[in-house]
Parts: structure tokens; sequence; C-alpha cells
């Protein structure tokens, strides 16, 4: 009799253990995307920064935006005075 209520407990606790962690949601861990999924939206994300760099008529780069940022200096480009 008594290994009957152990094993119905058991069982019970066990199913309960379940409904919770089902309740709880995710396990923490990010869900997988694909590798052409991660090409698709990298190409998006460049297309769209390409497009606001033509909108906003700026010209330098986004790592020239970050040194600059950082470092508090401009970086010049420079070009030949006269071309022989």
């Amino acid at each position: 009799m008594m290994n009957r209520r152990k094993k119905i407990n058991s069982t019970l606790k066990a199913k309960a253990k379940k409904a919770n962690a089902k309740k709880a949601g995710g396990n923490g861990k990010a869900k997988y995307v694909s590798k052409a999924d991660r090409a698709a939206l990298e190409a998006k994300e460049l297309e769209a920064k390409q497009r606001e760099t033509q909108q906003t008529g700026t010209s330098q780069t986004d790592d020239e935006q970050n040194d600059v940022a950082s470092t508090g200096v401009v970086k010049l480009e420079t070009q030949p005075l006269c071309s022989q």
C-alpha cells in the first residue's frame, strides 16, 4: 500500500514539475538563426545604413565615426596637389 501511494505521489510531482517548466517558458537559449538568414539580415542592415548615409549626405564611414567619437580626433584624407 505504501509503495503504491509513493509511486502515485512521485508521478504527480513529476507531472507538476513538467507543467511548471513548460509554463515558465524558454531555457535562456536564443533561437537558432540559419547561416542564410543571418546573411540576409546582414545584407538588409547594410542596405539600410547605405540609404541612411545617402539621405543624410555624410561621407564618413561608421568606423571613422566611431574613431572620432572615441578619440575626438578627425582623420583627414589627403589628395595630391598636382597629378603628374
